[in-house]
């Protein structure tokens, strides 16, 4: 059985400044394979090899263009353009919509690391090019991981893993209970255990409230900061760096009510 692992992360300046470049280069693998497919796929081509994709790649390392490749772990690349290619393959086989280009402001910062060389010791997480970085919390030495993935989300680093556990075996009593869902409390079983529902606690409501006025206050400066050119149904917005701000507020509320 696999247990999925998030751990939040706490890299210097200069680590971060590392992981901000593996992200990078992970999007920008990510859309050059995308558009090298469609591209091919226009022109009536079949459908490119992920395997020759990146030895493509290890030729464009060589060039002064693309040299900065060189800068992260060649694992970053390699698992962005199987990404890509299987984003592909499930839109042929009509699993998922047609995979769109990956913006720098819109999607999910994060990238991959090779799980065979991921080394954990204690509170910290050895990732490649990078170095050692502490943790919050002590990921499970000796084990097998799978799919190792370092995300930014928010305000913080976190890193995500599959950790391969023996699933222990539950005695079974033949015994029937009986579940009534409800509004306030999130569940009733039969035998009088209740389960509350989170969504209905005060610290939840409290937080619901924060979000709607900063939404609201947000909403009043964009209002107050817009710019109507060529009529009224045209108008541009000013971005100020306290709207900027409010935004990322917005942001960490949204991530604390998830």
């Amino acid at each position: 059985m696999i247990l999925s692992k998030k751990v939040r992360l706490y890299p210097t300046e200069i680590q971060e400044q590392k992981l901000w470049q593996s992200v990078g280069t992970a999007r920008f693998i990510y859309n050059w394979t995308l558009n090298k497919q469609q591209e091919n796929y226009k022109n009536g081509g079949k459908f490119i090899k992920d395997s020759d994709l990146r030895k493509e790649i290890t030729l464009m390392k060589k060039t002064d263009e693309y040299k900065w490749l060189s800068e992260v772990s060649n694992n970053v690349a390699k698992q962005a353009v199987k990404d890509c290619c299987n984003a592909y393959k499930n839109f042929f086989k009509g699993l998922s919509d047609k995979p769109r280009f990956k913006s720098r402001k819109k999607s999910k910062p994060s990238f991959y690391n090779d799980n065979v060389k991921l080394k954990v010791k204690t509170k910290l997480v050895n990732i490649e090019k990078v170095g050692w970085i502490k943790t919050k919390e002590q990921i499970p030495i000796n084990v097998k991981y799978t799919n190792p993935r370092i995300s930014f989300y928010g305000k913080y680093w976190y890193i995500t893993v599959g950790v391969e556990q023996e699933q222990s075996t539950i005695e079974l009593t033949n015994k029937s209970i009986g579940i009534d869902v409800g509004i306030k409390d999130l569940a009733i079983c039969s035998n009088g255990m209740t389960f509350k529902n989170i969504n209905k606690s005060k610290e939840v409501k409290r937080l619901k409230k924060v979000l709607k006025r900063k939404q609201r206050k947000v909403s009043r400066k964009y209002d107050m900061n817009k710019k109507i050119e060529g009529g009224e149904n045209r108008c541009q917005y000013k971005k100020t760096n306290n709207i900027i701000k409010l935004e990322k507020e917005i942001r960490l509320l949204h991530r604390r009510l998830r």
